[in-house]
């Protein structure tokens, strides 16, 4: 079972400064409503049953509204309106479900133009959003593959931060470790290509065969290790070549790839990671490429946060995606 849980707009509060100009996030989100103009939309994904099932540590249900608090007070410095949509809700195991339930939740807020941004959530709220992606562009006029080809799909490209592929099969269990590999299923069913960008791994914290199927799938695949303040605008000009052959963009930020000092609030914290100062470059290529059309942010669990650091780093991240609104 899933519960579409209203908008909670008391979350929404922090300091207002009396000079012009000053507003700050909780001054400027409305809650949505159908006569929305476009703009960026939150919405949250309470579920712990992806994490669950895949034996980690649960917590992360709470991670939308802690994100939402987090993101409250920071300085606004944008054009287009934010809204708040409220959240979905898996009760119990009602994951697919629950899936489903925001899935057609996304599908409509990109139907009425807007670029939604989902509060997870577990990691499984990735298939979540991929599915009301692809909701959303098989209702519409698809984009052509390849020059001169017959064939008529969409261009999308998958950029996942990651510290794990997230590629394990999911023949028995779908779970928070399994949604990359349900969507390269589905675009296997439905003859879409499957484009996919996995950056911040851990080799530490993937098998072999994960990194094989992985492989076997064309992932650009980008170490922890290897994005670094040296080799930043290598990984950056590897990013530009993966969205120079997409049309569209889904991007999916897993906090667990932010070193365990930055980010303690998840449920496998990273031992070496990639810091916040390197992943905001990353997103900033992303956002700029103009192809953006869905962001989700996965694995804020405020039972285990210090300090709200984790929630803190969050926010920053979708601060700076929405910067050019």
């Amino acid at each position: 079972m899933a519960i579409d849980s209203p908008v909670d707009m008391s979350l929404w509060q922090g300091r207002t400064d009396p000079e012009p100009d000053s507003d700050r996030w909780h001054q400027r989100i409305q809650p949505l409503t159908d006569e929305a103009v476009p703009g960026c939309v939150l919405i949250g994904f309470e579920s712990d049953a992806g994490v669950a099932r895949n034996q980690g540590r649960t917590g992360a249900a709470e991670g939308p509204d802690a994100l939402r608090r987090a993101l409250a007070p920071l300085a606004w410095h944008h054009t287009a309106p934010a809204y708040d949509a409220g959240n979905v809700r898996c009760m119990d195991d009602a994951l697919e479900a629950a899936q489903q339930t925001l899935a057609d939740r996304v599908a409509s807020l990109l139907t009425a133009g807007h670029l939604p941004i989902v509060l997870g959530g577990g990691h499984e709220v990735a298939y979540a959003s991929w599915s009301g992606l692809a909701q959303f562009f098989t209702q519409t006029e698809p984009v052509h593959e390849g020059s001169g080809s017959e064939e008529s799909v969409p261009r999308i490209g998958i950029i996942n931060l990651d510290a794990h592929f997230d590629l394990r099969a999911p023949a028995h269990v779908h779970s928070s470790g399994t949604p990359f590999a349900q969507i390269a299923g589905q675009c296997q069913a439905q003859g879409w290509p499957f484009r996919y960008a996995c950056l911040g791994v851990s080799r530490a914290a993937n098998t072999q065969g994960l990194f094989k199927r992985a492989a076997e799938l064309g992932t650009l695949i980008r170490e922890d290790h290897e994005i670094n303040t040296l080799r930043l605008e290598a990984v950056i000009r590897d990013m530009q070549r993966f969205m120079a052959r997409c049309d569209h963009l889904y991007l999916s930020i897993d906090l667990d790839v932010l070193p365990a000092a930055e980010a303690p609030g998840v449920s496998a914290p990273a031992s070496h990671g990639v810091s916040l100062a390197l992943i905001e470059s990353l997103i900033e290529a992303v956002r700029d490429s103009g192809k953006l059309r869905l962001v989700d942010v996965a694995e804020l669990n405020p039972r285990l946060d210090i300090d709200n650091r984790t929630a803190r780093a969050a926010a920053r991240l979708i601060h700076t995606l929405t910067l050019n609104n």
